[in-house]
């Protein structure tokens, strides 16, 4: 047993030395948390416009200075014809195209081949991969007086010059 002289206290009999806790709270990690990567690249949809063209599309109040008709053509002879009209919707200084290429039909654009739906599945692929992906400001659906969900507004970019 200790002794009085070496600075040890003996807790009285029948009493336990009180108990002293506090939570323990984790340490936060000194490496950050990773980032998330970025957004792949998309068509553009919706940049490039302010709200005054959004209100005009919605009510219908745009009329498109150029149509361009891919309904009913196999998809090469679609895909053809959208690169040509888009080059000639440009010679033409226009700035709204209405692209009429039928109603999505949900299933992915691989399952499709030649059926109903697939110059849709594939449109968008087909813009931003071609020549003209870049003069195109914005893509949104048509009014219904225009062709509604068959149907897509491209706004062109002004020409530069």
């Amino acid at each position: 047993m200790p002794s009085a002289e070496q600075g040890a206290t003996i807790p009285p009999a029948g009493k336990a030395p009180p108990v002293f806790t506090r939570p323990v709270k984790p340490k936060p990690s000194p490496v950050s948390p990773p980032r998330a990567a970025p957004p792949p690249p998309v068509a553009p949809t919706g940049r490039g416009l302010d709200s005054h063209w959004d209100r005009r599309f919605g009510r219908g109040a745009i009329e498109p200075d150029f149509t361009l008709d891919l309904h009913g053509h196999t998809l090469e002879a679609a895909h053809a014809r959208l690169d040509a009209g888009l080059a000639q919707a440009r010679a033409m200084d226009a700035r709204v195209v209405l692209l009429i290429a039928g109603k999505d039909r949900g299933a992915p654009a691989a399952d499709r081949g030649d059926s109903r739906g697939a110059i849709r599945s594939k449109l968008l692929d087909w813009l931003a991969a071609g020549p003209h992906g870049s003069v195109i400001a914005a893509i949104r659906k048509a009014h219904r007086r225009h062709g509604g969900e068959g149907a897509l507004y491209l706004v062109l970019r002004r020409p530069r010059g």
